[in-house]
């Protein structure tokens, strides 16, 4: 399909008005299903999904806020899904899309809590002020272009540190997820190698194929200092697929969906915007700064 899912999605239901009123029947015991079906039949009419789309309603649940409840929607199109959370009143009135902020609590610390940055490559100050997790895919043109801003940009800032977590978009990238793999292949042989690998890997990327990847990987390896023969035992190995899986998985807890995500001190910046990344770092440095004169 030509036209790509988050386009279609997001002209749409990802994109949609914050509240549309919606008659949906208040959820009671038996009445689960009935809610899901009123929910979906109301997006596939509001927004013309057609029975190409399939569109998945999860079963209301109490969310934090009294008076709405709390489901997910997923929509998907050939082999790719966006998902969007929503809430439903209880009054059975309003569907709501949209995020619900705590005024009362840090915005970013449940971000924070959820980032898991053990056994993951990081390079930079070991005690930084500024922490930057990347989630990334060795194959996204985008995150070649993020590649690109952090190469120039955390030589200016001795203070941040810069955590890698693999997040492989395997159904649109096909050899994503070979790069992934060498690059924990590379880690765990030799973590310091493993930034030799980011490098030659975003710098070779269009010379990359599904075809060549292996080969592509194994000589990059070779160029990293690395013993190749215990690199394609790696490759092949259940230890280094596990390792991308739980960095994919981690990534799924923080509702990663798009890369690269990376993380400022837990705030979330989507897409390889230098500006905007430069912003956050100055932000989080000039307010621990007058944090420690406080």
């Amino acid at each position: 399909m030509k036209t790509s899912l988050k386009a279609f999605v997001g002209a749409a239901l990802l994109f949609a008005p914050s509240i549309v009123r919606a008659q949906v029947a208040v959820p009671t015991t038996g009445q689960t299903t009935q809610v899901q079906k009123q929910i979906e039949s109301y997006l596939r009419n509001m927004y013309a999904f057609g029975p190409d789309v399939q569109v998945t309603v999860s079963a209301p649940k109490e969310s934090q806020v009294a008076g709405l409840l709390e489901t997910d929607v997923a929509v998907k199109i050939g082999d790719n899904t966006e998902n969007a959370k929503f809430y439903v009143s209880k009054d059975g009135k309003y569907l709501v899309r949209g995020e619900i902020a705590d005024l009362t609590r840090d915005p970013l610390a449940d971000n924070r809590s959820k980032i898991d940055m053990k056994n993951s490559p990081a390079m930079g100050n070991a005690n930084p002020t500024v922490t930057l997790v990347e989630y990334s895919d060795f194959e996204c043109p985008v995150c070649r272009n993020l590649h690109g801003v952090l190469r120039e940009m955390l030589p200016k800032y001795p203070q941040v540190r810069l955590v890698f977590k693999d997040f492989p978009l395997d159904s649109i990238h096909p050899w994503a997820r070979t790069a992934a793999l060498a690059g924990r292949c590379a880690y765990q042989q030799n973590p310091a190698a493993f930034w030799k690998m980011y490098d030659a890997i975003y710098d070779g990327q269009e010379i990359i194929s599904a075809s060549n990847a292996y080969t592509k990987m194994t000589d990059f390896a070779g160029q990293a200092g690395l013993n190749t023969n215990v690199f394609k035992s790696c490759l092949a190995g259940p230890e280094a697929a596990a390792a991308v899986d739980a960095s994919r998985a981690n990534g799924l807890q923080l509702e990663v969906n798009s890369t690269p995500t990376i993380f400022v001190n837990g705030r979330r910046l989507v897409g390889a915007d230098g500006r905007t990344l430069e912003q956050y770092i100055q932000y989080e440095l000039a307010r621990q700064k007058t944090s420690a004169k406080n």
